[in-house]
């Protein structure tokens, strides 16, 4: 049990869910916590480097911000290429897509008289900009290649089916016209860790939804609302 990774976080998605995804691809199992709204007094005292989650406890250390999270476990479980080049292609993946999933993941707290504009900005910008890179890099897998970069799973494989995901809770058929992702999408799903996950009672996380908001709002303790306006996050009065 000492062994396991332990995370620290609100019981929902947030900058935490891309975590879940890598360490739950590489077949690591953490430790469970049960995190309610009081949950980020217990680290008072310097535990969190800027007084923020997401953390994760592993190898005797209390890592915090994302980026250096998924960059850490990446490497650990040799998600992250075979040398510098490979990690470079990774990271350039890994970062466009961040792009798009961060659009996705405030979407919920879009202003309530913009969700129909903030949606259809998201699907433009999914099918016109991001997408059509992902199907462009697709295209090597008819010559013999299953993955994005190296010929072997990596972080940019499992970000992209997470983001892919993400969209079609959006909007379902959101890959019509992009063959060769559907066809990744059928591929990496299959891989036994990952399809795991995608099943019910995994780490995995459902959307926000109404409730689920309500709760970050207790959590984190928001005098304040952060809403999305015109893809941009602004501040205003619940």
């Amino acid at each position: 049990m000492a062994g396991k990774p332990k995370l620290h976080y609100f019981n929902g998605r947030g900058r935490m869910e891309s975590i879940r995804w890598l360490l739950a691809a590489a077949g690591v199992e953490v430790r469970r916590t049960v995190n309610n709204p009081t949950f980020l007094c217990t680290f008072k005292g310097g535990t969190l480097m800027y007084e923020q989650v997401p953390m994760v406890e592993i190898d005797g250390m209390n890592l915090v911000e994302t980026r250096a999270i998924l960059r850490y476990l990446a490497a650990k479980y040799n998600l992250y290429g075979r040398n510098i080049q490979e990690q470079a292609w990774i990271d350039m993946y890994v970062e466009g897509l961040k792009d798009l999933s961060d659009m996705i993941m405030f979407f919920p707290l879009s202003l309530p008289g913009e969700k129909e504009m903030n949606l259809e900005y998201i699907l433009e910008r999914a099918t016109t900009k991001f997408f059509p890179v992902y199907e462009k890099v697709s295209d090597k897998f008819y010559h013999g290649q299953d993955f994005l970069v190296g010929n072997r799973l990596s972080w940019a494989d499992i970000q992209l089916l997470e983001v892919i995901l993400m969209a079609e809770e959006c909007k379902p058929s959101v890959l019509t016209g992009f063959p060769l992702l559907q066809e990744f999408k059928a591929r990496i799903s299959y891989i036994p860790t990952i399809q795991k996950f995608l099943q019910p009672g995994s780490q995995r996380k459902p959307p926000l939804d109404e409730s689920s908001i309500e709760s970050v709002k207790n959590i984190f303790k928001f005098e304040r609302g952060m809403f999305l306006k015109n893809m941009s996050t602004i501040v205003a009065e619940y």
